[in-house]
């Protein structure tokens, strides 16, 4: 997905100034593609010279009024043809799980309270995105244009539920092997000046979340 598509997604749900767009993607689209009020203010200059969309006259002159957009046909055509093209998934990219393969090298030092911190925040995250589906999306709510949204949110809602999961189970086995031997916590630690080798018995291995947003 790029910045110009979501732009455009947006714009043809509802026109909206520059502000009003920004706004809309911190509440919706921005969990899923994160984007600065910077990069969104370029595209949507970017969008208008290519001629995809054009601020919409205005009633009335103002001094200080913000120009709202609308998707032109061009720019309808442009998404049209995106949301068709064929495109395999991507791979994870997440430096949080390259640290912790690091960390089976060179050892931990405060693995678990890491672990704990991205617990926490993915629990966050869940509550915020299930307060959104009881919110926006009542039992009524059945056309195909909702059921679409639904969809979407349902993928963040499995997606935390799943790294909520799989983290608590993370730490638990962390926590355990630690007692197991006899430390205070499951870092990897230096033993007779070197480190301890990734399935030596010293220590468990251990195991992250990735940061994807829907």
């Amino acid at each position: 997905m790029s910045l110009p598509h979501a732009i455009l997604t947006a714009l043809l749900e509802k026109p909206s100034s520059g502000l009003e767009l920004t706004r809309r993607f911190d509440r919706s689209i921005g969990y899923f593609w994160p984007s600065t009020h910077q990069q969104i203010y370029r595209e949507l200059g970017k969008l208008e010279r290519s001629g995809r969309i054009r601020a919409l006259p205005a009633a009335r002159t103002a001094r200080g009024r913000r120009k709202e957009y609308e998707v032109l046909p061009a720019g309808r055509e442009e998404l049209t043809a995106w949301v068709s093209l064929a495109e395999d998934p991507r791979p994870v990219r997440d430096p949080l799980l390259l640290r912790m393969r690091a960390a089976a090298v060179v050892g931990a030092p405060g693995l678990t309270r890491e672990l704990r911190r991205h617990l926490a925040l993915h629990q966050e995250q869940l509550a915020e995105y299930l307060a959104i589906e009881e919110r926006d999306f009542p039992p009524e709510r059945t056309t195909d244009e909702d059921r679409l949204r639904r969809l979407v949110l349902r993928g963040g809602i499995d997606l935390e539920t799943f790294w909520t999961g799989w983290l608590t189970t993370a730490i638990a086995g962390l926590d355990g092997s630690a007692a197991e031997d006899g430390a205070g916590s499951p870092d990897v630690t230096s033993t007779g000046g070197g480190t301890a080798p990734p399935g030596s018995g010293e220590h468990g291995p251990g195991t992250v979340r990735t940061e994807d947003n829907p």
